[in-house]
């Protein structure tokens, strides 16, 4: 992982980087086989197994994969980049870069971006359930008496893959790539294997195959395209993970080994149906021969594993940028690898999941039912993603081409709402899950997004100017003391609220003063040499603005390293250096700018954010906090 933006990686590299994309990319999208057309058929009054149908369901799942993934995400979606960096976040910040964010339109891509990134944790709390839900449900096959023992064996292995999640992937990393490209020859030998004894199953190649069946079954044909998506879920993966891998290793994936492997082991399934009917049972396990079933659960559980961990892993990098962006409270970050910075692990997130996943399995118990509830939210992050690719690429290309790309976006838009009216159809049978989560999800960021602005707002009502506070200060200093006192603020051009307090009950300032101001850029990495810029506002007095990408995490120790190289006489001894910090509590105010639970929400995250001495990575025995109340 951690390809190299803005030169093409070597031979070698490249195939490293396309095995890995392999492993964590695909992992979604590679395990669909295992439910999607037994859901198709099963899940919507089960439709007669005969040709016309099976041709028809293919037909539109192979047009589906092609329209969505290939076209859309692999081929336009891409394009739209933020410094090589994807997923739904990274393009809401370029969509917003030169807009005033409290701007009508503003307003309504934050809303997009937050909305579509809400839905994605809807969609982590699914995917690892019916994915490894599905791969012990071929243990039926082999035998039924095995049948009570499928939902124990998810939820074992379930809480074994959380539980491991604290010692990053780092380490069996490099083994999801090969298992994965194992998996994909698989399903493509397995397709294969059936496809020569029924040939005519590559007819569905034709999409008159799959208009027909929705012109003889209009209202079937709608419903039936909410479980048509299944076969495009991951999707999103390819956009999010792209600054990990690369969009040429991406690409090599896709169209080298990815596609044609599902497309054989879809058309496998179906002309396994063309011939036995009654393999409606299990498709997916069916087309392997009797000996071969043991192995293949095994694989098929390694394979949902991986799936899973991948989504647990996105859910992990979306966490880290919502809160370098302000949509979410500081949480505890844990890098669990010294070479690849996305490795994370956040423990909040991963145990949230952990319960929500292992709840949705006793709930529902098998992939059918869970089929039900799976793609709601996954259609609406699409729908965000094209929405806000449409202003991105209106930006950036020139007139003839915009408009070009504009109408291809738009056709994408109107297959997205298909897929979105017809999940919409799934509320009463499970849907409301993500969409209940999602909304959950989305209610707190805009909470915390709204109340940090207002918080903002009010600490800086009646600010007296930096650089004209320092001049008094100079003219007529209070007594000083020994020792480096640095001051944490959000505001680089006015007096922190930790230093008017200081001088209120202390009356005393150290011989040196540093202000240190840390900024979040709307690009996911900011180089060394701009990281850190070092004004001097006076004699003793420094100012320190240290900017961050979205998708890097802030060290003040690091910080101070690199202002000691360009300010050499600044020497922060931590035995004489001392962190002032302010502490806000919330209180209603005489005229509440928030209604009064969002206010008791936005409190109750404050007050169990993780504190800023432990997130920025500032030596606690080093800081003094200065409490202030704060009315909204």
């Amino acid at each position: 992982m951690g390809a190299n933006h803005g030169q093409a990686p070597s031979a070698s590299r490249l195939a490293g980087l396309t095995v890995g994309a392999i492993g964590v990319v695909y992992g979604d999208i590679g395990t669909s086989p295992l439910y999607t057309l037994k859901t198709c058929l099963t899940a919507h009054g089960n439709l007669p197994i005969n040709a016309e149908n099976i041709l028809g369901i293919l037909s539109l799942i192979f047009w589906a994969i092609m329209i969505v993934v290939s076209a859309k995400y692999v081929v336009v979606i891409m394009r739209a980049d933020n410094r090589g960096e994807g997923g739904i976040l990274a393009l809401m910040a370029l969509a917003l870069r030169d807009l005033d964010p409290r701007s009508r339109k503003g307003l309504l891509l934050m809303g997009l971006g937050i909305f579509g990134a809400s839905l994605f944790y809807g969609d982590g709390i699914i995917t690892p359930a019916i994915s490894v839900l599905s791969a012990f449900e071929g243990i039926s096959v082999i035998s039924h008496t095995l049948d009570p023992y499928i939902v124990p064996l998810t939820i074992i292995v379930l809480v074994a893959l959380f539980a491991i999640q604290r010692h990053g992937t780092s380490k069996v990393g490099k083994f999801f790539g090969p298992i994965m490209v194992f998996w994909f020859i698989t399903l493509a030998v397995m397709g294969l294997r059936s496809i020569v004894h029924a040939p005519e199953v590559f007819a569905a190649i034709n999409p008159l195959y799959g208009a027909r069946f929705i012109a003889d079954f209009p209202l079937r044909g709608f419903i039936i395209m909410g479980a048509v998506v299944l076969s495009v879920t991951g999707g999103e993966a390819l956009y999010a993970d792209m600054g990990h891998f690369g969009q040429k290793s991406i690409k090599i994936a896709w169209f080298g080994l990815v596609l044609p492997s599902l497309v054989l082991c879809y058309f496998g399934q179906g002309a396994l149906l063309l011939h036995n009917p009654a393999a409606i049972k299990n498709p997916f396990f069916l087309l392997a021969p009797q000996w071969a079933l043991a192995p293949l659960v095994i694989l098929a559980a390694a394979a949902t594993v991986i799936a899973s961990q991948a989504v647990i892993s996105g859910a992990f990098s979306m966490t880290n940028q919502a809160v370098q962006l302000g949509y979410c409270p500081r949480v505890d970050i844990d890098h669990t690898s010294d070479q690849e910075i996305g490795q994370i692990y956040v423990p909040q997130i991963n145990w949230f999941l952990m319960v929500a996943v292992i709840l949705l399995v006793l709930a529902f118990r098998t992939s059918d039912n869970l089929a039900s509830a799976y793609g709601l939210s996954v259609c609406g992050t699409m729908v965000m993603t094209t929405l806000l690719a449409f202003n991105v690429l209106g930006k950036t290309l020139d007139p003839g081409r915009k408009m070009l790309f504009r109408v291809v976006l738009i056709g994408f838009l109107v297959v997205d709402l298909i897929f979105l009216s017809s999940n919409m159809l799934k509320l009463p049978d499970g849907g409301w899950v993500p969409l209940v989560m999602g909304l959950f999800i989305f209610t707190l960021m805009t909470t915390w997004k709204r109340g940090r602005t207002l918080l903002g707002d009010r600490l800086r009502e009646g600010e007296l100017p930096l650089q004209g506070f320092v001049e008094s200060l100079e003219a007529a200093p209070p007594q000083r003391v020994e020792g480096t006192a640095i001051f944490m603020t959000t505001s680089a051009d006015s007096v922190p609220h930790a230093l008017l307090h200081n001088l209120k009950h202390n009356k005393v300032l150290h011989e040196k003063v540093v202000f240190l101001t840390i900024r979040t850029a709307d690009i996911p990495f900011v180089a060394k040499r701009e990281k850190v810029v070092v004004p001097k506002l006076g004699e003793s007095f420094y100012q320190v603005i240290a900017t961050y990408g979205f998708k890097e995490e802030p060290s003040v120790p690091s910080i101070l390293k690199q202002v000691a190289e360009l300010q050499p006489e600044l020497d922060f001894d931590p035995m004489q250096t001392s962190f002032f910090l302010s502490r806000e509590t919330i209180v209603e105010g005489k005229y509440p700018a928030m209604a009064w639970w969002r206010r008791k929400v936005f409190s109750l995250m404050t007050r169990n954010a993780t504190r800023a001495t432990s997130y920025f990575k500032i030596p606690p025995n080093r800081v003094v906090e200065m409490g202030m109340q704060v009315e909204l």
